[in-house]
């Protein structure tokens, strides 16, 4: 899919949390597709270990894998979600699990809406490797 927007400056307005709305997909559906790629497991199995690599804590420790490799544009957006002010986190997830995962979400959302997804792939490949070592 192409840029979604005329222009970069027409994302980089958007909310923070409209990116991490988006980007919440983006990476659940990576997720999904990695896992019917790797196995023939039944719906009900994917389903489990999908939530168990989208879950508040798994995002965050997928965030200190590719932090690094962030340039300056997608550190700030990151950090922006990660700043986000919320009113309540999943019960079973951290303060600082749920805004890492935020973070992490708007950054993806941000790079999809950016019409950005060889970096989303890379990225992705590079949390999805350092899972499976």
């Amino acid at each position: 899919m192409g840029k979604l927007y005329d222009n970069e400056t027409d994302v980089k307005n958007l909310p923070t949390l409209s990116c991490a709305f988006v980007g919440d997909s983006v990476y659940d559906l990576l997720v999904r597709e990695y896992l019917v790629r790797c196995d023939g497991r039944r719906v009900g199995e994917l389903n489990r270990e999908k939530v168990n690599l989208v879950c508040a804590a798994a995002q965050s420790a997928a965030v200190d894998r590719i932090l690094p490799l962030l340039d300056e544009e997608e550190l700030g957006v990151f950090k922006r979600g990660r700043n986000v002010t919320v009113h309540s986190v999943p019960k079973n997830s951290t303060l600082k699990d749920y805004h890492a995962a935020t973070g992490l979400e708007a950054l993806f959302g941000f790079l999809y809406l950016s019409g950005r997804n060889d970096r989303i792939q890379e990225l992705f490949s590079r949390i999805i490797t350092n899972d499976n070592e």
